[in-house]
């Protein structure tokens, strides 16, 4: 078998804290599993005050579940549970705007 059938090259990708985003590039063997890039990562080592339990996985923005096989070319994501919800924090930005301010006519 040649090496470029038994590897396959993907990415992960872990935004621990707003505005940092860390990204791994790793060379995996053909079938492996969305788990077994995340522990190849080392992001979770990196970042211990999270836990495998308090992220969702994804690959390309679709959630999977962690024995999800890899392609070629897959991004994986470790996604953050929200802190705030996206209408409140929305509404937070308005008020402290102090409303829409009207044209001048």
């Amino acid at each position: 078998m040649d090496r470029a059938e038994a590897a396959m090259q993907v990415e992960v990708v872990f935004s621990p804290a707003p505005r940092q985003v860390e990204r791994v590039t790793l060379e995996l063997p053909a079938g492996a599993t969305l788990q077994q890039a995340v522990q190849a990562s080392g992001l979770m080592a990196r970042h211990p005050q999270f836990s495998a339990q308090s992220l969702a996985l994804s690959v390309w923005g679709r959630l999977q579940p962690p024995e999800h096989p890899l392609r070629e070319g897959d991004r994986v994501e470790l996604c953050r549970g929200l802190q705030v919800d996206p209408k409140e924090a929305r509404r937070l930005r308005y008020k402290g705007q102090g409303g829409r301010k009207k044209k001048p006519g």
